[in-house]
């Protein structure tokens, strides 16, 4: 393992400006900030945040896509002592309100639109949130009961450096750094609380892992708000001084221009986006020589796609599995690897990590064996926030994490996931879970009951796939449900498809048999489950 001389953020963020002041910190468009720059924009925001009273205790959110200044906003909430609760872009405005509300967050730093998706307008169409005492605008216009950030930020002279300097250096290991909110089988989002020390070193294992050093170049798509993306992202970059290149969308030629011309060394993203990659027939002209390592998840990975990206990209090729309550990580297989580890394992578990798989009385099973794959070690979360009844069934009286993940340990300790004990399925590396999507479409005049399965899909890997009882007399499209699916829930939540139904398969206690939903679309259709 790499030393590590912080355990806390805002020791991070002044280490690696002390030790990188010159080297490029981030790049987005005509943006370009050196570690030293990044400091400086991050500790004012700080000393506005602390000007408005936020500190130890509070929690502050962020609802916007990757964006330069949601680094700096949310490095200064880490350097305020508060807490940061990162709202899912694709959330509609009253999944936000139950974060925001759950979280009792104190001020929210969003966007005024981006992409055609209006913030504000769906936020106040929910009505006031009583401890929400601020919006801040981070881009566009602010509108009349918000604040721009550049007003934001004017507050700061209200806070000496000194001040700011004594409120980053008391922030503690075991200090609650950020809320990620995660759903369940309960339908309801809860907030994985993950703290500082935690997180500092289970990343600095994770840069190991990608052989990320100081000066590599780090192209970052997947969204802040999600336990990569912030952690593996924008914490990574600071531990090896290397540059976050954040991109709000996607796109395969922007990706491969900005490889060429920023140099890029890192890149993550999903199978698909690789196997464009390597179906472009100009490849040998494209000019990607500074790419060294991709870094694939949210899919299982065709053994053949590393071999191709090694043959004809030159670079390694690193997996891992991950779950937000250990902190977003749990194993991962090394850039040195082979392979067949990379493409048939979830790799091994990361120093200080332990992983058992245990069958359903909590037994361990022998290697080889499948069973429930449940993880222990200092990355646990420290609980769910104001949630001590989900902790309690979450984590075990011994700290052991239930993942509901099913798997076996092989003789080498790399980890396979075999199956999910949880119904939860992935929509083009979204995690979808259908109790959740079910209470939203309960909550539909025309739905009686409804149930909800994850189905093969070529393009986004798994679609959601509802089966409904209607009410009564009822004459509602299933497009029109679709349609009101869409503006209540985050798209990749959304059933591409429903079926209207007379009844649902249950067993004795009630409880809707989905396997026997999902052997029914599986002859349907001719896949196997």
């Amino acid at each position: 393992m790499t030393p590590q001389p912080w355990s806390t953020i805002p020791a991070l963020i002044d280490h690696v400006a002390a030790a990188f002041p010159h080297n490029e910190a981030l790049v987005q468009d005509d943006v370009r900030l050196t570690f030293t720059q990044l400091r400086e924009r991050v500790h004012v925001a700080t000393r506005a945040l602390m000007a408005r009273g936020i500190g130890p205790g509070d929690m502050v959110s962020v609802w916007a896509p990757n964006v330069w200044e949601w680094v700096v906003a949310g490095l200064a909430i880490h350097c305020s002592g508060a807490t940061l609760v990162p709202v899912n872009t694709r959330f509609k405005g009253r999944e936000a309100e139950h974060i925001l509300r759950t979280s009792r967050a104190r001020l929210l730093f969003t966007m005024d639109e981006f992409l055609g998706v209006d913030y504000l307008t769906m936020l106040a169409k929910v009505g006031p949130i009583e401890t929400l005492e601020e919006i801040v605008v981070l881009r566009g216009a602010a509108p009349e009961g918000t604040t721009s950030f550049e007003r934001f930020l004017d507050r700061a002279g209200e806070v000496d450096e000194t001040a700011r300097a004594a409120r980053g250096a008391a922030v503690a290991d075991d200090d609650t750094c950020h809320v990620l909110f995660t759903s369940g089988t309960t339908g309801t989002p809860k907030g994985a609380m993950l703290s500082h020390g935690a997180v500092c070193r289970a990343y600095n294992e994770f840069c190991d892992a990608v052989d990320l050093q100081p000066g590599d170049r780090y192209l970052v798509v997947l969204p802040f708000f999600h336990s990569f993306g912030l952690n593996a992202g924008i914490l990574c970059c600071l531990m090896r001084g290397a540059t976050i290149i954040p991109r709000t969308a996607f796109d395969v030629d922007e990706a491969l221009t900005l490889i060429r011309t920023e140099r890029i060394t890192h890149m993550p993203g999903a199978p698909t986006v690789f196997f464009a990659i390597l179906d472009r027939p100009d490849l040998a002209q494209l000019g990607l020589s500074s790419l060294r390592v991709v870094i694939i998840g949210a899919a299982a990975i065709p053994i053949e796609l590393v071999r191709e990206l090694r043959a004809q990209l030159g670079v390694a090729v690193v997996t891992g599995f991950g779950i937000t309550e250990s902190s977003g990580i749990v194993t991962m297989a090394r850039f040195d690897d082979d392979p067949e580890i990379v493409a048939t394992t979830a790799g091994r578990p990361l120093p200080g990590i332990s992983v058992r798989v245990v069958d359903d009385d909590g037994i361990d099973v022998a290697r080889g064996i499948t069973g429930e794959v449940l993880v222990g070690g200092y990355s646990i979360m420290k609980g769910y926030l104001s949630n001590p009844e989900q902790t309690a069934t979450t984590v075990d009286a011994d700290g052991w994490l239930h993942t509901g993940d099913i798997g076996m340990l092989r003789d080498d300790d790399a980890l396979v996931i075999t199956d999910r004990k949880k119904d939860m399925f992935v929509v083009g590396g979204f995690n979808a879970y259908p109790a959740e999507i079910e209470n939203v479409m309960t909550s539909h005049p025309a739905i009686s009951q409804v149930a909800v399965i994850g189905v093969p899909d070529e393009r986004m890997g798994e679609v959601g796939m509802a089966f409904v009882i209607k009410r009564t007399g009822d004459t509602t499209t299933t497009d029109e449900i679709v349609a009101w699916c869409r503006e209540n829930m985050a798209n990749y939540k959304v059933p591409r498809s429903i079926e209207l139904v007379d009844a649902l398969p249950l067993n004795a206690s009630g409880k809707v048999l989905k396997y026997e939903l999902r052997d029914r679309v599986a002859k349907s259709i001719g896949y196997s489950t």
